[in-house]
C-alpha cells in the first residue's frame, strides 16, 4: 500500500499537471485544438475531456454518487470548461484523500465499469490509477502540442517535485 500523504502528494501533481498542460492548450487556435491526430480520443480537446471525464467517474465511483454520464459533449470539450471544473474536483480528491485514515485507503471500493461489468478495487490503487491515467494522456496531448509546432510545458513528476522543494 502507498501511504495517504503520497497519493495526497501524487493527487496534487495531476492537478499541477492538469493546470500547465490546459495553459498551454488555451494557447493553440481552434483548429490545432480539433486537429485529428488518429489516437483514441483524436485531438488535444477530446484527450483532455476525455481525462477531465474519466477523473469525475473514478470521483463519483469512490463517493458511490450516480453519475448521469461519462462525458458531457456539449460542454466537456470546451476549455473554459475545463479550466472552470477540473481544477475544483481535483481539489476535491486531495481534499478527500486527506481526510482518510489508512484503513479507508486499503478499504475496497465497489463500482460497476462503463460496460456495467462489476469490480472491487482498494481506493489506494484507484487514485493511483486514476494519477497514471491522467499522466498517460496528458503525456499524449503533450506530443501533440510538439506536432502542431508549440513547446509543450515540461510535465514529468520531476519538474513537479522541483517545482514544490
Amino acid at each position: 500500500m502507498v501511504s495517504k500523504d503520497a497519493l495526497c502528494l501524487h493527487m496534487r501533481y495531476a492537478q499541477w499537471a492538469a493546470g500547465r498542460v490546459l495553459t498551454a492548450a488555451e494557447g493553440l487556435t481552434a483548429a490545432e485544438l480539433a486537429h485529428d491526430f488518429q489516437t483514441s480520443e483524436k485531438n488535444v480537446a477530446g484527450t483532455l475531456a476525455h481525462v477531465f471525464a474519466a477523473d469525475r467517474v473514478w470521483w463519483h465511483r469512490v463517493r458511490a454518487a450516480p453519475l448521469e454520464k461519462f462525458i458531457d459533449p456539449e460542454k466537456d470539450f470546451r476549455l473554459e470548461t475545463l479550466r472552470a471544473e477540473w481544477p475544483s474536483l481535483l481539489r476535491q480528491w486531495e481534499e478527500f484523500l486527506a481526510a482518510q485514515d489508512e484503513a479507508a485507503l486499503a478499504g475496497k471500493i465497489e463500482y460497476k465499469d462503463l460496460k456495467g461489468n462489476s469490480h472491487t478495487t482498494p481506493l489506494w490503487q484507484i487514485v493511483l490509477h486514476v494519477v497514471n491515467h491522467g499522466t498517460h494522456h496528458r503525456g499524449q496531448v503533450s506530443g501533440m502540442i510538439r506536432a502542431l509546432g508549440h513547446v509543450p510545458p515540461p510535465l514529468d513528476l520531476i519538474a513537479f517535485y522541483r517545482a514544490m522543494a
